[in-house]
Parts: C-alpha cells; structure tokens; sequence
C-alpha cells in the first residue's frame, strides 16, 4: 500500500527515526533488540544498528477471526503463551478456537525453524531487552510477547514502534517497563496507513536482514564497559 501524506517512507526509515528515540540506551551493556516478524524485522534491524546491540526475533502470531483474519482476537508466542482479547468466546465457539490457534502454532514453529537457521536464541536473562514491532493496532501480538519475555527474566523490558492507537500504547504500561512510541494517535485504523510504502514481508527478507545484522554485530560490537 502506498500512501503519499504518511510520516515514513518505509519499515526502514521508520526504525531509524524509532532509533534516535531510543538514543539514550545506545551501546548500554546487555541491550537486547527483539524484532517480531515478519514486519518488525525490517524496524528492528535499524533500531539495533543505530544501538550498536544484538539482534533477534521473538515469534508471535496473531490470531484472527476466520473470514476476517485482520480482526485480532488474540495471539500467541513461543514459550506457550496465549493473550485472548475480551470478544474472543463472543465471536467464536471454543472447537474453532482451537483450530485456529492449532493453524498459528504450526506456523509459529515453522517460522522459528527458518528464521533461526540452526542459530541459538540470545539470552534474554539479566538483559534490557527492548521489543520491536511496525506498530501497535489491538496490542494483541505484543501484549503476547512480553508475557512470554518476562518469563525469560530479562533485567528490564522496553516496548518500542514508530506508530500506534494511543489507548493501546498506554494499555502495554502495565506489562512493560518503558513504551516508546514515536507517533501515538486517536483515532487509529491500521498501521498501513501511516507508511507511503507498507509491502507484506516475505520469509526471504526476514532471513537477509538477520544475517546481515548478525555480521554487522561481529563486526563492530558495542564497547567493553569498564
């Protein structure tokens, strides 16, 4: 989707401008850049760049209505954890539920298989794990996520974007740390919208962008901290 009046070009340009947001936590000792894919990759890969930090994934996956799978009514993510919005047993019966939530979870796994390429997720223990995504709509998908982070007992939790509906970016102050979010307005329609050119992610782009980030971090890691 293309849309001429909207604040960022593309995913990239949007984390770099999330990146100078997050300016005062560059080079920190143990930071952490979580990108949820696949749109967040592209966000992430930036942020961590800009952060001179480590770059992962952190695989979710929405669940939507059958017939209108862009309407959230919950999500889930790698460690079992499983968010449902407050409408989830209003539009559903629990056997089609399940069916759903079968579908995404083989999804989720195949994902983690391809993204990862036999390469160990990062410790998030003890860390400043900062969390990325292309935006927040529901908050369903991140809200999933850093459940399933805080179990991982990371030392501090920040949730980062470059765009959201306000009332769901304050709605994530109670699971995380810190939210940063660049542009938060009310009333929101979809996170398309705010970028001029918002194509779907593909698996190849996801798996480029994590070995390029990979070998930039070997190639230029953060300084000691003395």
């Amino acid at each position: 989707m293309t849309t001429s009046h909207a604040p960022f070009r593309d995913r990239h340009h949007a984390g770099r401008v999330l990146a100078e947001q997050l300016e005062s936590h560059r080079n920190k000792e143990g930071l952490l850049v979580l990108a949820l894919p696949r749109g967040g990759v592209a966000v992430g890969f930036e942020v961590a760049r800009a952060l001179r930090a480590p770059l992962d994934i952190f695989v979710v996956r929405k669940l939507g209505l059958p017939g209108n799978e862009e309407y959230a009514i919950g999500a889930i993510a790698s460690g079992g954890v499983c968010v449902m919005n407050s409408l989830a047993n209003e539009v559903m019966g629990p056997e089609a539920l399940s069916k759903v939530i079968a579908r995404e979870r083989a999804e989720l796994e195949r994902r983690e298989l391809l993204y990862r390429r036999k390469r160990p997720a990062v410790p998030v223990r003890g860390r400043h794990v900062i969390v990325v995504d292309d935006g927040l709509a529901t908050g369903s998908t991140m809200r999933a996520a850093v459940q399933a982070i805080r179990k991982q007992h990371p030392a501090y939790l920040t949730v980062a974007v470059p765009v959201g509906a306000q009332d769901t970016t304050e709605s994530l102050r109670d699971v995380a740390d810190e939210v940063v979010c660049v542009v938060a307005l009310s009333p929101f329609r979809a996170v398309s919208l705010w970028y001029q050119d918002f194509p779907q992610a593909s698996d190849d782009e996801v798996c480029s962008l994590l070995e390029e980030a990979h070998r930039q971090h070997e190639l230029d890691p953060p300084p000691a901290v003395l």
